[in-house]
């Protein structure tokens, strides 16, 4: 019974792939329905049809290839199992409609504003787990009955109710019934809460009253103390609320005001006033309590009344004298009594066999227990449908006692309103005596009654449900034993069927014939009838308690954990709704179970349970870092940063209580056990939800750390990491991302744990199998797995640590962890590139001294062109807001490549990251640059180079011998690469890193000169100054000169710092600005650093902190058993833009262009140094342009409309190379390649202002701080989800955007590449064009990759300046232009020779562009021309300058964009317009 079918293997085959019809997807998807359990395949069906949009752990991106023929326009796809075409290359009329959809996973929504994801919340805390628990442990009874002696103020009627505590009390001498009354009493309250202590005064005085109530309070101490008065034998309560007792002599009643009862009491309290007129005291009480708020004391007091203050108690003889006290002590009794006088058993049954109903309350396996157990969970679906959750909570989870009182309350008050009377309570309870549920309980309550006289009168008949009754067999006593698992077969469904007549619930069992109840049955059904139709949006279930309920039933518990888990998996909001009915302490008790067929689901459920609070958890921690950024606490405006820490207190102590919960009641112990368990009873995405909730038990809480090492953790991740293959089932991505992560937070700062798994040999497992792995999440959590292995000098490991782990060991397997890291610095996911370089923060953290030591002496004797040589490590910070005072003066040099470091004083006016320096603070150590302590640490080298043991605030953890200096400068390159990262999230953290070791960037911004294009957020700089590089905080120097006259000094003590400053990280330079600290330059990690509760933060929470963890939590907390709401909605747009570009694209197969030189539109793109690239949208009247300033503008040329316009980053020195559109079928990201190779991908760049940043990568990696242009040349191939790059560098890259991967590196060191083009209709191939100009092909697939290569361009050697394949299906039909001006088209693979030459310009020839499906190509020169051709090289068109006013006007052309799929060709120029031409039958816009 494997929950594998329940929750089934979903991300190997989750990639999202949307199909031109949805029946052929779902018909793929389907799932066999021979399934060995009717639950479990419902379940795996709604997995498996599940078009969830989370595809955080796909393997590849699908491809369905769609051949399209326009002459009967049908569309086949190649999923289709009744499909009976064939496919071939018949025509060049059929295209191919990539159904490849990339960068569309969870981990692209918002990386780079570390938001965590997952659904939207209403709330920041659940509120679900109450602060603490309450116990009544004293019961104080007070019985006023003086019987034989009517109060004056009540006349009685004949006959009358008599009873008392079930006892007639005129059928015994009046002082011995009131003995047995009170002893009633006591035991019927016993029966709720049995620990408690009871003591009873009879008729008493108030001296009486008062020495118990005392007496009372000093015993139950803080618990809750219940006084219950019986006024039946005393006058009314007068309207102030004072009840009756007597005098000594008993000829006098004696008032008592509530005010002295209370203070006798005190709180916590509960009242129960049985008497006529009860609500005067309740009001009088209510007025008490309203008094002590307004004094600012709460009180803790609940109360319930009889009847209102109007009203009289009924005296009909049907009911009991005290019928309030016995519905609140006997509930069932009562219950039955009052439904057998108003049903259709009336005249037949003998009422006295209610008090022989066999059984106790609280043994469910007996009649009277089942009763009592329906009882419970009708009321309690009452109370949680009609109250508040918070007051739910409160009245009903809290206190065992209160909770069984307010659930009898309900039926009380159904009763007594049956009378005309109303009981009351405080807090108030909106009206339930007409609440649906009660028609439920009276079905249960005929059924017992219809067969209680036979079970009774026959001594044979045994009322039981064997103890062996579970979801693995099934046992009935009077009949034959029959074994069987719960339902697994259609044929045994039938057999239960026909034994028990359709109901599986407790079988009531006379002569052998079951009468089961069908009370739980039926409502599991009503549950599983609103799992299909409900959502958030509508009302709650209202079964839900009873859910809970049935989990304390072993034959129904499976089904209703596999509801449960259904109902949990609709989003955050149902696990809220499900926690605040009380489910907790339920699944908690479950884990002691040893059922294996529970196993699976309840692993299901405590996912679900504990990625609620932990995305909560992520969330305030976000918002908490967010807060702190915007410097509003040193702003005096913190008060919104104290609300957030507070609930973040609150959370984590919800969050801790929960931890410590499962390990002190052992279920850590539950999840090894799963994860540990055979291949056949877990599937893989099954073990990866234990490996999370393992992870969320160990997550910062070291005792769980400790009982999850000793209980094997680490060696059952190991041996799975150990078993996985590349083909394997159990290798599935989530799995292998989730073992990493618990394997990270097992040894995150616990050395014991970091010592067992080196000698296991972990970090060589994991960096051998894991680094390379296709997921980019398997990959960043291998990194955070391998970073916190890395000591940085914890507490804990001052022990002496293991003996048999000496320092040398750990050195060498820190040179292992290190230089693992150093393969995936440059790594294509940005998530992976954030883990490295806090792994790399650790690095340097504890190895600081040795890091700066290497990095200074490098600058002496390395060359001035070493890239490692552009770094400085100098003299510690002034620790002066304005350190000018100390500083020499100097001057600003700059070199060419551009790294800018300062030797003096501010002549030269810079803007430098947004911030003076990112030395850092110490925490409450006060260690800080300029300090005393600094300076006696102070190393001064020879050259005059200060060194120091403290730096930028971070504290030496020096290890005993220092690693080889070529690995420190490896590691410092591979900070530089990450400082200067596309992804301004990873260059914050590689500044932030580098600062840790004392070196800092420093970036000066150029001026625009024209209006229209200033940043008015941008300072000015020298014109047109693009100065970057690598400095030191209080000192600066060109490092690229070799040769400068330096002097460093250590300055002298800082002057003492305001004491608002502490935490926030130091400046040492300029003057302090807080505002600086909102600034995205500012080098903080994201999420900032380490959340801290105190108000000193040590110096370890300084480093940035991890966010894959927390990050990879998001994925449980959405749906993953039903599919998205908007699948239909996203097919339907794609099916549109398909059936939109079939038709255009037979339109282009077919047209006769004669000539192309129709100017539609013109627009001027304010760009200063002219548009460097253009791209046309396929599906709406959108043209993109982008300058060598890498401005990129967004324009509508039918309205014609500015539709947005940005940067593709802060500082752009290189220009854009190529504009590429991906995913154009769907929802389209523009790619942004610039010319030192880096890749920007953008999403939402139609909106102004709304572009987000999806991802960035370096396409064409370079170590260390150099930033020279590469003039890279890329292309896309969205057939195969590839991208090719290359420039002036020796090879050709091949990058796969769904792995974000580089998958290969191309050799071709004879000629630097200057032109690229992927094939759109042959996946994997591509074209290019080199310096020297000739041409290749080239096809992945192929062992040597290389297909052919040519030199058609033999007239004149220039280089290639572009490429393109030839409409159609031929994959070796290539145009190539090269600069001298000549076009060769191509056949590369029948001859090696150009078929056709044209020569177009003469020297002059800068662009060409190739129609994907139209029969055209265009080129344009230097020269102010551009020239249109057919593929026989017919000239279609001319477009000259011409100088008249109406006349066309164009500039030296830059850039030719086709249209992809109509005839229309856009032309960039070097001057700021940009041009539209079509065929004469179009219109001018």
């Amino acid at each position: 019974m494997a929950l594998g079918d329940l929750v089934a293997t979903r991300f190997s085959h989750s990639t999202v792939v949307v199909s031109n019809h949805l029946d052929d997807y779902l018909t793929t998807r389907s799932v066999n329905d021979d399934d060995d359990n009717a639950i479990n395949a419902e379940f795996r069906n709604r997995l498996a049809l599940s078009t969830s949009d989370d595809t955080a752990t796909n393997s590849n991106a699908n491809t369905i290839t769609t051949i399209v023929t326009p002459d009967n326009n049908t569309t086949n796809t190649s999923n289709n199992n009744n499909n009976n075409n064939t496919y071939g290359y018949a025509a060049t009329t059929m295209v191919y409609l990539p159904q490849t959809i990339v960068l569309s996973e969870l981990r692209h929504e918002a990386f780079e504003v570390s938001i965590p994801t997952g659904p939207a919340e209403n709330g920041l805390v659940s509120k679900w787990r109450p602060r603490e628990r309450m116990k009544t442990g004293m019961v104080a009874l007070v019985l006023c009955l003086n019987i034989s002696c009517d109060p004056p103020d009540v006349i009685k009627i004949s006959p009358c109710a008599r009873l008392e505590s079930w006892i007639d009390p005129f059928a015994m001498a009046p002082q011995k019934a009131l003995e047995a009354i009170g002893k009633a009493l006591s035991a019927q309250y016993e029966r709720w809460q049995p620990k408690a202590r009871y003591k009873h005064t009879l008729d008493p005085t108030v001296e009486e009253v008062k020495k118990l109530c005392n007496a009372s309070r000093r015993f139950a101490k803080t618990e809750r103390v219940l006084f219950h008065y019986n006024g039946h034998g005393v006058p009314k309560p007068t309207t102030n609320g004072e009840i009756w007792l007597f005098n000594r002599s008993y000829t006098q009643y004696i008032p008592l005001p509530i005010t002295e009862l209370d203070s006798w009491l005190k709180s916590p309290s509960i009242y129960v006033f049985d008497c006529s007129a009860a609500g005067n005291i309740v009001n009088a009480f209510i007025e008490l309590i309203d008094a002590s708020a307004s004094a600012g004391t709460v009180k803790d007091c609940i109360l319930l009344a009889a009847c209102e203050a109007h009203e009289t108690l009924p005296q009909s003889a049907e009911f009991p004298a005290d019928v309030f006290t016995s519905c609140l002590t006997t509930p069932i009794q009562m219950a039955l009594r009052w439904f057998c006088k108003r049903s259709l058993l009336r005249d037949s049954f003998d009422i006295s066999l209610i008090d022989r109903i066999p059984g106790r309350p609280n043994d469910r396996k007996t009649l009277l227990g089942e009763l009592n157990w329906i009882f419970t969970a009708v009321t309690d679906t009452i109370a949680w449908n009609v109250l508040p959750h918070d007051l739910f909570q409160r009245l009903f989870r809290q206190d065992l006692l209160v909770a069984s009182l307010f659930r009898n309350f309900l039926l009380a008050e159904r009763i007594m309103r049956s009378a005309n009377c109303s009981p009351i309570s405080y807090p108030m309870f909106p009206p339930t005596h007409q609440h649906h549920m009660w028609d439920a309980w009276d079905m249960a309550a005929e059924i017992c009654l219809s067969q209680l006289p036979s079970l009774i009168h026959d001594e044979t008949i045994e009322f039981q449900v064997d103890s062996s009754l579970s979801t693995s067999g099934l046992r009935w006593v009077g009949l034959q034993t029959v074994d069987f698992r719960w339902v697994p077969t259609l044929w045994e469904r039938a057999v239960v069927e026909l034994i028990c007549g359709g109901r599986l619930g407790h079988w009531w069992m006379r002569d052998g014939v079951i009468r089961p109840s069908p009370f739980f049955t039926e409502q599991l059904t009503a549950f599983e009838v609103w799992l299909d139709h409900g959502s958030e949006q509508k009302k709650p279930p209202e079964q839900l308690p009873i859910v809970l309920q049935v989990l304390l039933s072993q034959c129904h518990r499976f089904r209703a954990l596999v509801l449960l888990g259904r109902f949990l998996d609709m989003g955050s909001w149902a696990v809220d709704l499900a926690l605040s009915v009380g489910i907790f302490p339920y699944v908690l008790k479950l884990l002691q179970t040893i059922t294996p067929e529970l196993r699976q689901i309840l692993v299901f459920i405590w996912t679900k349970i504990l990625a609620l609070d932990k995305r909560f958890k992520g969330t305030m921690l976000t918002l908490v870092d967010l807060e702190r950024q915007t410097g509003t606490i040193n702003e005096g405006g913190g008060s919104s940063v104290l609300v957030l820490e507070f609930s973040l207190t609150m959370l984590l102590w919800i969050w801790q209580s929960c931890q410590v919960d499962l390990v002190k009641d052992g279920g850590h112990t539950y999840f090894i056990r799963f994860l540990d368990s055979s291949e056949q009873e877990a599937f893989p995405e099954q073990r990866a939800m234990a490996a999370f909730v393992l992870a969320v038990i160990i997550d910062g809480h070291k005792r769980g750390q400790e009982a999850c090492l000793e209980a094997g953790l680490l060696d059952v991740c190991l041996k799975h990491l150990q078993a996985s293959t590349p083909d394997d089932a159990q290798s599935e991505p989530l799995f292998l991302q989730w073992l990493c992560l618990c394997l990270g937070k097992l040894w995150e700062d616990f050395s014991e744990a970091q010592i067992v798994g080196l000698l296991a040999g972990a970090a060589s497992l994991i960096s051998s199998s894991l680094l390379s792995e296709s997921q980019p999440e398997v990959r960043a959590s291998a990194v955070y797995a391998l970073g916190t292995l890395l000591d940085i000098g914890h507490e804990s490991s001052a022990d002496g640590g293991d003996e048999e782990f000496d320092d040398d060991d750990k050195l060498t397997a820190e040179i292992s962890i290190i230089k693992s890291l150093l393969i995936v610095v440059s790594d294509g996911s940005p998530l992976v590139r954030a883990e490295v370089a806090v792994a790399l923060a650790r690095f340097a953290f504890s190895h600081n001294r040795h890091l700066k030591s290497v990095a200074a002496a490098n600058w002496r004797t390395q060359p001035p062109s070493s890239g490692i040589g552009a770094l400085h490590v100098g003299s510690t910070g002034s620790g002066y807001n304005t350190p000018n005072h100390y500083l020499p003066s100097g001057n600003i040099v700059t070199s060419q490549i551009g790294p800018l470091f300062r030797i003096g004083g501010d002549s030269t006016p810079l803007v430098r990251d947004g911030r003076a320096s990112t030395s850092s603070p110490l925490a409450s150590t006060g260690i800080m640059h300029g300090s005393p302590l600094s300076d006696d640490l102070s190393q001064h080298s020879d050259s005059g180079v200060s060194i120091d043991a403290v730096g930028n605030g971070i504290l030496n953890h020096a290890r005993p011998g220092p690693l080889d200096n070529a690995l420190y400068l490896e590691c410092i390159s591979a900070m530089c690469t990450l400082a200067k990262d596309p992804s301004p999230r990873i260059s914050r953290l590689g500044r932030r890193v580098l600062s840790i070791i004392g070196i800092e960037q420093v970036v000066a911004r150029p001026i625009r000169h024209s209006s229209s294009s200033v940043r008015t957020s941008e300072p000015a700089a020298s014109a047109g100054a693009r100065l970057s590089g690598l400095a030191r905080s209080s000192s600066w120097f060109d490092m690229s000169s070799g040769h400068l006259p330096l002097t460093f000094r250590t300055p002298p003590v800082s002057p003492p710092r305001p004491s608002y400053l502490t935490g926030i990280r130091r400046v040492s330079s300029l003057e302090f600005r807080p505002h600086l600290l909102s600034s995205p330059d500012s080098g903080l990690a994201d999420p900032l650093l380490g959340y801290s509760g105190s108000s000193g933060q040590t110096e370890r929470s300084l480093l940035p902190r991890s966010t894959i963890y927390n990050w990879s939590c998001g994925h449980f907390s959405k749906p993953l058993l039903t599919a998205s709401d908007d699948g239909e909605e996203l097919i339907a747009r794609r099916e549109a833009k398909e059936r939109s570009a079939l038709d255009l694209i037979a339109k282009s197969q077919h047209c006769s262009v004669s000539k192309l030189n129709n100017q539609i539109a013109s627009w001027d793109t304010k760009f200063e140094t002219g548009t460097k690239t253009t791209l046309l949208q396929p599906f709406s009247p959108v043209v993109i342009a982008a300058d060598n300033s890498e401005r990129i503008r967004v324009w509508n040329y039918e309205e014609p409309t500015l539709l947005n316009s940005f940067d593709n980053q802060e500082f752009p020195d290189k220009g854009i190379a190529k504009l590429c559109l991906l995913n154009e079928l769907d929802d389209s990201l523009l790619l942004v390649a610039s010319g030192d190779g880096n890749v920007r991908i953008w999403k939402d760049y139609l909106q102004r202002g709304q572009q987000k940043l999806v991802t960035a990568f370096c396409s064409i990696p370079v170590q260390g701080p150099s930033t020279r242009n590469v003039n890279a040349v890329v292309d896309w191939q969205q057939q195969s989800g590839y991208l090719f790059t290359s420039g002036d560098v020796p090879s050709i890259k091949v990058w796969d955007l769904d792995k974000e991967l580089l998958l290969h590196s191309i050799s071709s060191c004879d000629s630097s590449t200057s032109s690229l083009a992927a094939s759109q209709v042959h996946g994997s191939q591509f074209a290019a064009g080199f310096v020297d100009g000739s041409v290749r092909l080239y096809d992945i697939r192929t062992p040597d990759m290389l297909v052919c290569s040519t030199r058609p361009h033999i007239q004149r050697v220039e280089r290639v300046v572009g490429i393109g394949f030839q409409p159609g299906l031929d994959p070796a039909k290539i145009v190539s232009a090269s600069q001298a001006g000549d076009i060769q088209f191509l056949d590369l693979r029948n001859q090696s020779d150009a078929y056709l030459t044209i020569d177009a310009h003469r020297g002059s020839l800068t662009a060409l562009a190739v129609h994907r499906h139209a029969p055209i190509v265009a080129s344009g020169s230097a020269k102010q021309l551009i020239k249109v051709f057919s593929l026989e090289g017919e000239q279609l068109g001319c477009i000259r300058y011409h100088p008249t006013f109406m006349a066309q006007k164009i500039g030296p052309v830059s850039c030719l964009t086709f249209h992809p799929y109509e005839v229309l060709l856009a032309a960039g120029a070097a001057d700021p317009f940009v041009t539209l031409y079509a065929d004469d039958n179009s219109p001018a816009r």
